[in-house]
């Protein structure tokens, strides 16, 4: 999996008072990320994800426990923001290589390189908790959603904006080439076959 540094980053700009408002209550609420599933299938089909996602990061974190997290983290805060898996994992892997205390050349931090000013805007104002797994994250979706919502669901554009590099390909295509690497398809496994009741049992070798 090739990534390379983003040196650019979010540009601030002026927020409408409701936007602010709206972020501001989107990152709140610091509650583990525990999945929740409809039924047991959303469940299985949960742990099928997580274990081919572990798979495929074990040679960036080689440690079971951690990679568990941080999937369950991008996991839920991506669809608490209504985003692709693929697409955060695809981010992470070109921002920082998921490298959870990266700093870039103008200061965005964490695996989603989150420019320091959001904390004044729609956080506490402490650009520290930004090195802290789930806050990085969750601050990434929730702004990566404003940029999409901003530019009526356009990814290319929305990830120029997240980028700072609004209208420019080089970034967006970095981000959707890394995407594919963590695109999933569910395949349950195939159950084992009944048996017909209208078919007689077949004899055993040996038996009369």
């Amino acid at each position: 999996m090739l990534s390379r540094p983003a040196h650019a980053g979010q540009l601030e700009e002026p927020l409408a008072d409701s936007v602010r408002t709206a972020l501001s209550s989107a990152i709140r609420n610091s509650a583990p990320p525990v999945p929740e599933f409809r039924d047991t299938e959303s469940k299985l089909a949960y742990f099928r994800w997580l274990s081919t996602m572990s798979a495929k990061l074990r040679r960036r974190k080689t440690e079971l426990q951690e990679r568990k997290e941080f999937l369950q983290t991008v996991w839920y805060e991506s669809r608490r923001a209504g985003l692709e898996t693929s697409l955060v994992l695809g981010l992470i892997q070109v921002e920082s290589a998921f490298r959870k205390f990266a700093v870039s050349s103008v200061g965005a931090r964490g695996y989603m390189q989150v420019m320091p000013f959001w904390s004044r805007l729609i956080g506490d104002g402490d650009p520290g908790k930004l090195f802290h797994m789930q806050t990085n994250i969750r601050f990434g979706c929730v702004i990566l959603r404003h940029y999409l919502d901003r530019e009526r669901g356009d990814r290319f554009m929305a990830l120029g904006r997240y980028n700072g590099s609004r209208g420019r390909a080089e970034y967006p295509n970095a981000v959707f080439a890394a995407e594919k690497n963590w695109e999933w398809a569910d395949t349950p496994p195939v159950p084992l076959a009944s048996p017909d009741p209208r078919r007689p049992p077949e004899r055993v070798l040996g038996g009369p």
